[in-house]
Order: structure tokens, then sequence, then C-alpha cells
């Protein structure tokens, strides 16, 4: 069939986690609750940051969009996952899944340069301390956040715009539990070579230009606190660090994975547990990562509590 005659579909059908209806139950509860937590989570670290006035610095602004970002991010996919573990067929309209890609593109993308400019935020807390004010002004910040946007919504209008005027002949069977480009691009009835070369390139440099800013960053801020004298001190800044350097780990690795690799690597069986890391498990994790390892939040939140509580008793 010439692809010029084909029909484009108006549904496609998800192949999803499991086809196992007990374990479609299990799923469902477990993704459910992931899913409230994540919610909570993020809305209490924006919440804090909103009505802390000791929070209100580039370091926990840049947090606060993060949380804002996740919330996005799992609200993307996770309740169209959610409808899936409850109907025998799984399904999302065409139309349904060019608005998931475009999201999952933008939000992906904004995500990668909001942990640069955290990690750039660390950089001038730790290397230049007393110019750390005039650099990091609130200006600048937002600029930042405009230009994440920005760079997020150019990327995601470029693959989406690709990935759709590819026809789609054959099969409506996404091998996936939602639409992203890799099992797109292998039910496309046509040639992909321009979509994967877009893919590696403009998501390379979207990916690794925000992971080279984020490393140039962490190597002046460790060789900074290696010359630190005082354990202690070394300590305090190295804790400042850890909890931004794990995200970007989960983050860039299991995003690279994905999209940085040759079509013929694609093997969808392990794609789909690595896409659960950043779409599922890295906006869960966040909250805690962020709150568990960091006084200056837990001692806001106490505050906040405790002082919600003596104005509900007057």
């Amino acid at each position: 069939m010439s692809w010029e005659n084909c029909t484009t579909p108006t549904v496609f059908t998800l192949v999803g986690l499991t086809d196992i209806p007990s374990l479609e139950v299990v799923l469902f509860c477990m993704f459910l609750c992931i899913y409230v937590i994540t919610i909570l989570g993020n809305l209490a670290i924006i919440f804090t940051y909103k009505y802390s006035s000791n929070l209100h610095t580039p370091m926990y602004f840049f947090l606060a969009n993060f949380s804002f970002l996740d919330i996005c991010y799992i609200s993307n996919t996770v309740p169209n996952i959610l409808s899936n573990f409850l109907l025998a067929r799984k399904t999302i309209s065409y139309h349904g899944c060019i608005v998931q890609l475009y999201f999952l593109m933008l939000l992906g993308s904004t995500e990668c340069y909001i942990l640069a400019a955290m990690a750039y935020d660390r950089y001038n807390a730790i290397c230049k301390p007393l110019l750390y004010t005039n650099i990091m002004n609130k200006e600048f910040c937002i600029k930042f956040i405009f230009g994440s946007w920005f760079v997020g919504a150019v990327n995601a209008i470029i693959h989406t715009t690709l990935t759709f005027t590819l026809p789609f002949c054959g099969s409506n069977m996404i091998n996936y539990f939602f639409c992203d480009i890799p099992p797109l691009l292998n039910l496309a009835y046509t040639d992909t070579w321009i979509n994967e070369l877009s893919t590696f390139v403009i998501g390379g440099f979207v990916t690794m230009g925000s992971l080279l800013l984020i490393m140039v960053s962490y190597t002046h801020i460790i060789n900074t606190i290696l010359k630190i004298h005082s354990s202690s001190g070394r300590r305090k800044a190295f804790s400042t660090c850890v909890s931004h350097f794990t995200v970007v780990t989960i983050f860039y690795g299991s995003g690279i994975f994905i999209y940085l690799k040759p079509r013929s690597n694609y093997i969808m069986e392990h794609d789909r547990l690595v896409a659960i890391m950043y779409t599922v498990i890295a906006p869960l994790l966040n909250p805690f990562i962020y709150s568990l390892r960091n006084n200056d939040v837990k001692a806001a939140a106490r505050k906040i509590i405790v002082d919600k509580m003596i104005c509900a008793k007057y």
C-alpha cells in the first residue's frame, strides 16, 4: 500500500504494562498511591516555599518551579495509565497522543534546564559567595525560568511535528504504555531516519547542553569544596549538592538511555521499565530527596504546621 493513500488512525491502542487482570488491579492501586503521594509531596514543597519567607531564595525558587513541573509531568501520563488499567481495551485518541507527546517533550526539556539552573545556583553560592546575590538576582532567575520553558516549547514543537507528519498506515498498536517518540517511530509506515537524526541532534543538544552546564558547575564546586580546610564546612557544602546530584542522575540517566540511542537498539520491554523511572518514580522521589535531606525545608514546614495549629486554637 502506498503511504500517500493511507488513512490516519483516529485511535491508538496501547499494549500497556501487563495484560494479566489480577496484576492490573495491583498496578492500579500502586500507581494511584504513587500519583497521590507525588502530587501532595510536590504541592507541599510549593506551599512551604510560598508561605516561608526564609525560603525565598533562588535555590528554593527553582525548587518550587521544579516541583510544579513534576506535578505536570506525572499528570501528563499517569491518569491515562490508571484509566487503562480498568479497561479491557487500552486506547488513546490520535489527538490525545499528539497532546501527550507535546507535553512530554515540553516538560522534560524544561526540567533539564531547571536542573541546570539549580546547579548554576549552587556553583555561585559555593564558588562566588560574595557575588551570589548580585548574580542570582530575581530578574535573572525569572529569565532563566522563561528561557527554560522557551527551549522546552521549541523542542516539543519540532519533535511533535516531525513525529505526527509520519504516516501510520499499518497497525495502530503502540508497544508502550503512553505516547513517546521511540514506539511511534516503530509504528511509522516509512523510513524515519530524519526523525531519528533530529532526536539525536536536537535532543542531544537539549539534554547534553544542560548536562554540560551541570557538570561544569559541579567540577568547580568540587574543586572549591576540596580547598575548604574545615571538615564540617566541607560536609555542609556537599550536603547542599547531594540531593540535586541524585535527581540529576536519575532523570538524565533514564532520559539518555531512552532517547539517545539508535532505533535498532530499542527494546520496548526494557525501555518501559526505564520510562517508569523518569515519568513516575523520579517525580515521586524528588520531594523526599529534597525535603528529607534539607534541614531548611523541614524547619520551614514544621514552623508552618505549628503556626497553623496555634491559629486554629485561637
